[in-house]
């Protein structure tokens, strides 16, 4: 393993904090800029400067609709904190979209390089995306997925170049009317990744997609839309990071996933934003007959974050594995749910969440399974642990089942612990010190994740917690 790390990647891990990782913020010049009161001239100015066709202009000024009359979801505790009007709702950077690093403006390029992403893209994806701010600024695609009809772009330039493909899925999957947040989403969204798969293709080397916020005040919308067309597999990781500013940031992304008949599709998060942003994430996919959707997250920093991944399990045979794991250090609020939905017979669905709460953190899991009558012998596992390190901290696990099928197999299990003492106390006198061992203690915990994830990202991950433990030795 230590050979496939490049310096690059050992110099991103050898940060224990993305704040340390990034610095403090640089404002970036922009080109234009959208705030204030949320309206439908807003909307409509935000459509003209990408020039939109005119059925995205509609589907905008519609979810507008939506979130002026839809309710403050009554599960948020942080709602009096986003203040949306204060906000810089779209940003696009004083730069042109580049095909190569050399292309990228210094100021821009510190923070992608800091994060190992050139070299990476040159030993391990097939594809790679950045948007910093309200734009993509980077893209570059392999040739041989061009050469196979893959398609890899911004979500921008496919409503443009690819309308009759994109209408068939864009908020089809995930519809604007399913809370206040996903109607804002869809009004303002700008940038994030479209991908298609055509039948039988198989893209071995996985596509990655990395989201930046600059600065503070800013509200971030990117969309992004992955299909796997009949028997066809890919792999795509999505990254998202900011660097430290003060103030706060909002972001409010989308991911829509459609696995189509004997399809194989698979998302990778880590989500390691800084302490200034309150996270929303609204994800979702669909998996046709005896397709694969499986589902990895990983949810570090930020002060407040709500992700909840889901399927819909449409076909018949159909499969979803969803894994996370959370961890809140520090007086913040983290939710990293899941959601299952059996639709058709003989289906399945695996989700195992993990979270890790110290110094006063707050990590809650909310899920759902819901499997309707006629999803005949339908199954569903789930397995809640969470790792509690003292007495300030919380963990709560919320599972709501609906369950309308006899033959139907559904099962949940929880564990919440504290941190072993004892344990502890043999790893020091093994040597390590407190930190070393609170970090080992907990890598074994989250153990059944990072062998999931890709060797790069799993080495990352495995790296920024040995060093957010070890820092806890010195905080406590």
């Amino acid at each position: 393993m230590e050979n496939i790390a490049s310096e690059s990647l050992r110099d991103v891990v050898a940060k224990s904090s993305v704040e340390e990782l990034l610095g403090p913020a640089e404002q970036v010049p922009w080109e234009a800029v959208i705030k204030g009161r949320i309206t439908r001239d807003m909307v409509e100015e935000l459509s003209k400067i990408k020039g939109e066709p005119d059925w995205m202009r509609r589907l905008r000024l519609r979810a507008l609709e939506m979130f002026e009359k839809l309710p403050e979801p009554r599960w948020l505790p942080i709602k009096e904190e986003i203040d949306l009007e204060s906000l810089v709702l779209y940003a696009k950077p004083s730069v042109e979209r580049a095909k190569s690093w050399d292309e990228v403006p210094k100021e821009i390029r510190k923070y992608y390089e800091a994060l190992g992403l050139p070299d990476l893209e040159a030993r391990v994806f097939a594809g790679l995306l950045g948007q910093f701010d309200s734009e993509v600024v980077y893209l570059n695609v392999k040739k041989q997925l061009e050469q196979k009809g893959v398609i890899v772009t911004t979500m921008d330039e496919a409503v443009k170049k690819y309308p009759d493909l994109v209408k068939q899925y864009f908020t089809r999957v995930f519809p604007p009317g399913e809370h206040k947040f996903a109607a804002l989403h869809v009004a303002l969204w700008s940038g994030g990744t479209f991908i298609y798969v055509p039948p039988g293709v198989r893209v071995e080397m996985p596509i990655e997609s990395f989201f930046l916020i600059g600065s503070a005040g800013e509200g971030q919308f990117e969309h992004s839309l992955i299909v796997a067309d009949e028997g066809s597999y890919v792999e795509w990781l999505e990254g998202c990071a900011a660097p430290m500013y003060k103030g706060f940031s909002f972001h409010d992304g989308m991911v829509e996933g459609y696995a189509a008949r004997n399809a194989h599709l698979r998302i990778n998060t880590i989500q390691n934003w800084s302490r200034n942003i309150i996270n929303f994430n609204n994800k979702r996919a669909v998996a046709m007959e005896n397709a694969t959707v499986e589902w990895v997250e990983g949810s570090l920093g930020s002060k407040v974050s709500y992700t909840y991944p889901s399927t819909v399990l449409k076909g018949e045979g159909a499969r979803t594995s969803i894994i996370g794991v959370t961890i809140a250090n520090g007086p913040f609020w983290k939710e990293n749910g899941a959601k299952a939905y059996h639709d058709a017979p003989r289906t399945s669905s695996k989700i195992v969440n993990k979270s890790i709460s110290v110094n006063g953190g707050t990590v809650v899991y909310r899920g759902l399974v819901y499997v309707r009558e006629g999803a005949k012998y339908a199954k569903s596992s789930v397995s809640c642990d969470s790792l509690i390190f003292d007495d300030k901290s919380r963990a709560y696990t919320i599972p709501h089942d609906q369950v309308f099928e006899e033959t139907a197999v559904v099962t949940h299990e929880a564990y919440t612990g504290r941190l072993s003492e004892d344990k502890l106390f043999y790893l020091r006198s093994r040597g390590l010190d407190e930190g070393s061992a609170r970090s080992l203690v907990v890598l074994g915990f989250i153990q059944d994740v990072l062998v999931r994830l890709p060797t790069e990202y799993a080495m990352t991950l495995n790296r920024v917690i040995e060093l957010e433990f070890g820092k806890l030795s010195k905080v406590g």
